[in-house]
């Protein structure tokens, strides 16, 4: 299994839309989960720093989420994060860090060229690999949902 994860997505809003789209929680319970899985909760502190927390619920049953650092914002061009799967006991179980960077440039047709790269996914790996196993699958659901949401 790769521990590595990369991604290309044409999207048809412009990047500020897309980078916001990242950034407030309102837009982020729309599409930040993969499949049938819906976001319960979602906290940003939209600054280097700042906590980034996802709670993911699937058929009315806490599945965890994600407990995550922002560690780089370049406005409407960059985000990096400290990326932390948890459980639904958060405070409690193991937390598996990685490194997800998205990267954003305007495109001719003036939507956006999107990158992601999910990386240092090592830990869940070896700890969990159904779910690592499900990294690239679960982003490329995500992002056919924030294509529709940023649009």
């Amino acid at each position: 299994m790769s521990t590595v994860v990369r991604l290309h997505r044409d999207l048809p809003a412009p990047p500020d839309k897309v980078y916001r789209a990242w950034l407030d929680p309102d837009l982020l319970r729309r599409w930040m989960a993969p499949g049938g899985l819906a976001v319960t909760r979602a906290e940003v502190e939209p600054r280097v720093g700042g906590r980034y927390r996802i709670w993911h619920d699937d058929a009315g049953t806490d599945v965890g989420g994600f407990d995550c650092e922002i560690v780089e914002l370049e406005q409407d061009r960059r985000i990096v994060w400290r990326w932390g799967f948890v459980g639904p006991r958060r405070e409690t179980e193991p937390r598996f860090d990685s490194l997800l960077t998205v990267t954003l440039a305007g495109n001719p047709a003036g939507g956006t060229a999107l990158t992601l790269v999910h990386e240092r996914l090592d830990d869940l790996a070896a700890a969990l690999p159904q779910v690592a196993g499900g990294v690239g699958a679960g982003w490329a659901s995500a992002l056919d949902k924030l294509a529709e949401v940023a649009a």
